[in-house]
């Protein structure tokens, strides 16, 4: 935890008391700029982290004419990487193309389910998959190679300093998008600013889907009973992260629009974020309750809580 707080420290980025180290849970949450990160602290530090391998979680829907690309280009990022695509019988023959490339390297893993059951479930399974095969860092990207896997060895550095989730952030300072209409980019203004309620205010980016998890994490997230399905799965892991404690990075990241296909996101998604949301604020106001009114048993003052 040291050296995550002392580099930003020395940076001029850390929070402070007024920030995310004194935060809602008592967590420590940092942001780095691009600058925060030098060569020297990223090539110290292996990129499964501390310890073990790196699984990327890929999962994908018609995404044949991304995959090769994405699987090279994460390949191509460190040895010590292994990728998991987690394909929902893709009409377009998805699968083919990764079993085509397994021939020849064995760090490619692939599941092929039954039908679209989305997104959330496929997290959850790799979970299940990193922690039965000793991953030490399980990171979740999108197949569509809007993720650049160059950053991974960033969101390493802030693993190998203690850092348990670490978000690739479009809102970091440094951090880019690429050319969004303007509608799309009010839509992921507001989901930001309503996830934040139940989040946190200090986390810039609480719905993107380039992360990595400590594998303690995600055994602690594993024994949940998660409802989410879709991309409000995101929403959903950062809300027990944060109630867990964990200690939250973000380091920025150059968001680019897909290469090629079409975007799976539906009405149908925006509508189970939603709910998720509200379910999530539910359970937050709940809890908080139930945390006044035992320090009120206990004769203490509860003073302002989450």
């Amino acid at each position: 935890m040291s050296g995550l707080t002392d580099r930003v420290s020395s940076y001029g980025y850390y929070s402070g008391t007024n920030g995310c180290l004194m935060g809602a849970y008592g967590r420590t949450c940092v942001v780095l700029s691009s600058d925060s990160l030098d060569d020297a602290s990223i090539s110290q530090c292996r990129l499964s982290g501390q310890g073990g391998g790196t699984l990327v979680i890929l999962p994908t829907y018609n995404e044949h004419e991304n995959i090769a690309a994405m699987l090279e280009g994460v390949l191509s990022v460190s040895d010590s990487v292994e990728l998991l695509v987690i394909d929902d019988a893709s009409p377009d023959k998805t699968a083919d193309v990764v079993r085509a490339r397994q021939v020849d390297e064995p760090r490619i893993h692939l599941v092929e389910r039954d039908g679209k059951l989305g997104l959330g479930s496929a997290y959850l399974l790799g979970f299940e998959y990193g922690i039965q095969h000793g991953f030490t860092t399980v990171v979740t990207m999108d197949a569509d190679r809007s993720h650049d896997p160059r950053h991974l060895t960033e969101i390493a550095a802030l693993h190998y300093d203690g850092a348990d989730l670490v978000i690739g952030s479009r809102y970091a300072k440094g951090g880019k998008i690429g050319s969004w209409n303007l509608v799309r980019r009010i839509n992921s203004a507001a989901a930001n600013v309503l996830a934040r309620r139940v989040v946190g205010q200090h986390i810039r980016d609480c719905t993107s889907g380039y992360r990595s998890y400590s594998i303690e994490l995600v055994k602690k997230v594993g024994k949940l009973h998660l409802q989410s399905n879709g991309y409000s799965m995101l929403v959903e892991l950062l809300y027990e992260a944060v109630v867990a404690k964990a200690t939250i990075a973000e380091v920025p990241i150059h968001f680019r629009n897909r290469i090629a296909g079409s975007s799976k996101i539906s009405w149908g998604e925006v509508a189970e974020s939603m709910l998720t949301l509200m379910r999530l604020k539910i359970r937050q106001i709940r809890l908080s309750h139930e945390r006044h009114r035992a320090l009120a048993r206990a004769g203490e003052n509860p003073g302002v809580l989450p």
